[in-house]
């Protein structure tokens, strides 16, 4: 556990600054990692070297048994686990010691509860000794959480200043379903200021990288879980989703999410950075290396029936799903505000082939009114309170505005007669939208995550591939194509683009190839609302034609 500060008066009796309530809590973040899980000064990377996805091989300082351990997934580890054939003892302690690497190299973590996570798998173990039974499907996996949702004890700053030192009394309820169903926590992971930036960058904590490049971003707001994966510091993370904070960051570093309707997983007692915002609801979600630990976690947290937790919670069983034989998938080429990066747009058409090939319809989906305006009420929707709820916790530490939030900074409060008005135009269009998809008679949406493969750090523009279907609540999943960028092939477009906006002009301006050459390419797939189980059997069904 991270040793919170004391008391915040300096010697002096001066109130102390941001800067030194940041610092204070870094540090103690750092204080937290013991000495054997820190990286030796012999082995520490150059700041000159990008990747680091092949440092716990190449360092020798992880044991054969710990690179085994954390190089599975957690369907490989849940069995093992189960059978007591690997004790959550060696597995947890196994994966506190990557994370505390991972964070040493990309800055991904927030806190720790490393005496809770080594308490919590001694008890496992012997509950499994005992009775020969797991506690649970989860029994014994250790599982990262995103900073905002609470652990007992732990801060959950949400990147503001004004939460350090604020330990949660509680912990919040999907955590408390998880952990009945047998995962450890030990770990929580970076966020951006108030969960509203698309890459993990704050005045608490700085800024998250990208393990195979770190002069990449590792996406936003949930990056310090897709940093955390990436590294395989965790088998199994969650992360929240309000306008793609679960799935940019999959697309950047390559791995799989499922961004759920509202009310498939428990949301309650999480801290949120704009506390009653409503008109978008937040949701949370599995980040993980594979399509199936991504589907184990989802029947695990619905079997557990969180709706006798969480009044929010539909009480929808996880169901079994048939896919047609044969089927109707639209590609969105562009939304009709940013065209894709020629890498993106290489990935869609490869998979729309495979998809045609394999005797399954594929149509286009040319509706860029339509995402426009889904965009537009994004927008508008998270800027209603003028921007006062991030302004009062931005004052209360005392820490500048980011550059990043401008939009917040600078906005308009509605009145309550407005945001009556706002709902009603939210709520015709996602009439519209369910209209048209009845009137395509589709199945799926093939689209971009984000406009890019991955994107130079502070260089992230665009969340409207992402955002629209927050708007309309629908369920959907990041996945990587099993493509990466080739700078050759690949290259800028130049004179030959036609920028549809002023925002396109400036991402297709800057694309670099030979920045992002050799990164995973993502797509997402999207299914209607609350069709869970439908988008992640349409996603491996993709998987299984492409791969």
């Amino acid at each position: 556990m991270v040793k919170k500060s004391d008391d915040a008066a300096s010697t002096n009796g001066a109130k102390p600054s941001w800067e030194e309530i940041a610092a204070k809590k870094r540090q103690a973040l750092l204080d937290s990692i013991p000495a054997e899980w820190r990286i030796p000064a012999n082995l520490v990377t150059p700041d000159t070297q990008d990747d680091v996805t092949g440092w716990p091989e190449a360092s020798g300082w992880f044991t054969p048994q710990e690179l085994a351990i954390t190089n599975a997934t957690a369907a490989d580890l849940l069995p093992q686990l189960a059978s007591g054939q690997l004790k959550s003892l060696d597995v947890t302690k196994a994966f506190c010691k990557r994370a505390c690497a991972a964070h040493q190299l990309t800055n991904c973590l927030s806190d720790t509860c490393f005496e809770r996570a080594l308490s919590t798998a001694r008890r496992l173990d012997d509950h499994l000794a005992r009775t020969g039974r797991p506690v649970g499907p989860l029994h014994g996996l250790p599982v990262s959480l995103k900073d905002n949702f609470n652990l007992k004890g732990l801060d959950a700053t949400v990147g503001f200043v004004s939460h350090v030192g604020d330990p949660a009394p509680y912990d919040s309820v999907l955590a408390e379903v998880l952990e009945a169903a047998g995962a450890v926590f030990y770990v929580k992971t970076n966020v951006p200021t108030a969960m509203m930036i698309a890459e993990s960058v704050n005045n608490t904590f700085g800024r998250t990288t990208h393990p195979k490049n770190r002069k990449l971003t590792s996406g936003g707001s949930s990056g310090g879980e897709s940093a955390l994966l990436l590294f395989k510091g965790s088998p199994l993370g969650v992360g929240t989703d309000i306008g793609g904070s679960l799935r940019i960051p999959a697309a950047c570093t390559g791995i799989f999410t499922l961004r759920p309707s509202f009310g498939r997983f428990p949301t309650l007692r999480c801290r949120s950075g704009m506390p009653g915002q409503e008109a978008i609801q937040s949701v949370n979600g599995p980040m993980a290396r594979t399509l199936a630990d991504i589907q184990l976690y989802s029947a695990a947290v619905v079997g557990a029936e969180p709706w006798a937790l969480d009044p929010k919670c539909l009480p929808i069983p996880w169901r079994a799903v048939a896919l047609p034989a044969r089927l109707r998938v639209a590609v969105m080429r562009h939304d009709g505000i940013v065209v894709p990066t020629p890498p993106v747009a290489r990935a869609l058409e490869h998979v729309a082939q495979h998809l045609r090939t394999a005797g399954h319809e594929v149509v286009e989906w040319q509706e860029p009114g339509l995402q426009a305006q889904g965009v537009s009420l994004l927008e508008r929707m998270f800027v209603a309170d003028g921007g006062r709820a991030i302004r009062h916790e931005v004052e209360r530490g005392g820490e500048p505005w980011r550059p990043e939030m401008a939009a917040y900074q600078d906005a308009r409060e509605l009145g309550t007669w407005e945001m009556w008005k706002l709902h009603l135009e939210r709520t015709e269009f996602q009439k519209r939208y369910l209209d048209r998809w009845n009137e395509a008679g589709i199945d799926a949406i093939l689209c971009p995550t984000m406009p890019f493969s991955a994107v130079e750090s502070g260089k992230f523009k665009h969340v409207g591939y992402t955002g629209v279907f927050n708007v309309l609540d629908y369920s959907c999943v990041s996945f990587p194509t099993g493509l990466y960028v080739d700078s050759a092939m690949d290259k800028a477009l130049g004179d030959a683009h036609r920028p549809l906006s002023e925002v396109c002009a400036a991402i297709h301006g800057e694309y670099n190839p030979a920045a992002v050459h050799g990164m995973p390419i993502s797509l997402q797939l999207v299914a209607r609302r609350l069709e869970e189980e439908k988008v992640l059997a349409m996603t491996k069904a993709v998987l299984d034609l492409v791969h």
